[in-house]
């Protein structure tokens, strides 16, 4: 499911636009203050962000600005009244990639809401995430949030056959002939056991990866 944080002061607009996006299986989260959303955005970054340019404790821009300076690919839609769209029309310099103008119908929202996450999936497709864990295959890097994180070797080529099946029980025994066998190594059952547990470690122990007893591991989004 997308997650959507919108951030609204106007909760009569704000529960339409809720109640009209989760009729298509969106989550949306309403914010009536950039400071709590600012604070929702560094603990876990939603897929799309809709954002009043007008915000009782500071301006839309600058905190657009902000994202672009924490979470650069987070994708951003301003909801601007006439007046102030074209401030923003000309390359949207304040971050945003694309913008609504209110009063707004939502079913152009939705479809504008559709066409930004169809151009940023074509973006992410050398990035893998669930719960927090970012695995950007083109750098062979690793993210716990916006920490980086060292692996080794095995520990990511762990991570990412979990990242590729994210939903999927991996089964143990097709693990270590996915991660070892296809080195060379040929280890005991144990192996495995002790480098997931240096990996969940070194990630800050994530819920998001689930042992299935007696069958394997499986990495599912909360």
């Amino acid at each position: 499911m997308t997650t959507i944080y919108y951030i609204e002061d106007d909760n009569s607009i704000a529960q339409s636009v809720k109640e009209y996006l989760e009729q298509y299986d969106f989550h949306v989260i309403i914010y009536t203050s950039i400071a709590d959303a600012r604070q929702a955005v560094r603990s876990m970054p939603p897929q799309l962000i809709l954002l009043d340019r007008n915000m009782p404790d500071g301006q839309g821009d600058r905190f657009c600005r902000w994202i672009r300076s924490e979470e650069k690919e987070l994708p951003v839609i301003f909801l601007t009244v006439r007046g102030e769209a074209k401030d923003i029309v000309s390359g949207f310099t304040d971050g945003a990639d694309d913008y609504v103008v209110k009063p707004f119908e939502l079913e152009v929202l939705h479809s504008r809401i559709l066409a930004l996450l169809r151009r940023t999936e074509r973006l992410k497709q050398t990035k893998l995430t669930c719960g927090g864990i970012t695995v950007d295959t083109e750098k062979v890097a690793v993210f716990c949030g916006r920490e980086e994180v060292t692996l080794s070797q095995l520990e990511y080529q762990l991570l990412l056959l979990l990242m590729e099946n994210k939903g999927k029980t991996v089964m143990r025994g097709q693990i270590l002939e996915r991660v070892w066998d296809i080195n060379g190594s040929y280890v005991n059952d144990n192996t495995l056991t002790v480098t997931m547990k240096r990996l969940r470690e070194k990630l800050h122990n994530p819920a998001c990866i689930k042992t299935i007893r007696s069958f394997g591991y499986r990495m599912e989004d909360m």
